[in-house]
């Protein structure tokens, strides 16, 4: 027997598809409920490229103007992320803080990620009470810090900045792609696709790629290869003359 679907009644998910919940407010409204305000979720972009900073940002919801359709930003299109992006920054207190290319190779990219993350926190309008930030590791923040992996799919806060970070990278990464043609920055965003990988290998790194990581070093040495060819030795020689007057 084939029971007709009554009206209203949700379609059933198509076979093989796992439903996804979507990030919940749950644990930033038990925090309100316990007196503990303003709570920040934060997150970070461009752990994984080849090229420019690791973004980082730290958002502070207000519950009575949350946007609808937050969610991890790898799980929105590039369009829906760029809406959200509006509707965050115009309802929420947000920060963002920037881990330059230069730092990454100082400190290493994880580092480096902490350092912009407790960066943002710092730089919100307020000092919050509590932060949740994705993924395994705590911030040294002076207030509570709660590290929740997948963060950015469970907790709303956590998405929102998110998208703050993921669009915040992209843009910049467009910008850079001005100023570095050929490279592709303006549709990978310095992540190692082929693409770039292509570029990297024609050209060069730029000042903007992070000179410890492997395709870059690679690259790099490469191009001095090319500059040194065995058996070929170029030497520069300045000559000071002088004039006399007269002359």
């Amino acid at each position: 027997m084939i029971r007709e679907k009554s009206k209203g009644e949700p379609a059933s998910p198509a076979k093989g598809v796992i439903a996804v919940a979507p990030p919940s407010f749950r644990r930033e409204r038990a925090l309100i409920k316990r007196g503990v305000w303003p709570v920040a979720g934060c997150d970070e972009a461009g752990r994984g490229p080849l090229a420019g900073p690791v973004v980082a940002a730290a958002v502070v919801l207000d519950p009575k103007r949350i946007p609808r359709g937050i969610d991890d930003s790898k799980r929105l299109t590039p369009e829906r992320r760029e809406e959200l992006f509006e509707e965050i920054c115009a309802t929420a207190s947000f920060a963002v803080a920037f881990g330059s290319p230069a730092r990454i190779d100082r400190d290493n990219i994880l580092r480096a990620s902490l350092w912009a993350l407790k960066r943002a926190v710092q730089a919100l309008p307020e000092i919050p009470k509590h932060v949740f930030v994705d993924g395994r590791d705590r911030l040294d923040t002076e207030c509570d810090c709660e590290a929740v992996i997948g963060g950015d799919g469970l907790i709303v806060s956590v998405a929102a900045a998110s998208i703050i970070a993921k669009v915040t990278r992209d843009r910049l990464m467009c910008a850079l792609a001005q100023d570095c043609p050929g490279y592709g920055f303006e549709s990978h965003k310095g992540y190692s696709v082929p693409e770039h990988l292509e570029a990297l290998d024609r050209l060069g790194p730029t000042v903007h790629h992070r000179r410890l990581f492997a395709p870059v070093v690679a690259a790099r040495e490469k191009q001095l290869a090319l500059v040194f060819e065995p058996g070929i030795v170029t030497m520069e020689t300045q000559v000071e003359v002088e004039i006399s007057p007269g002359i």
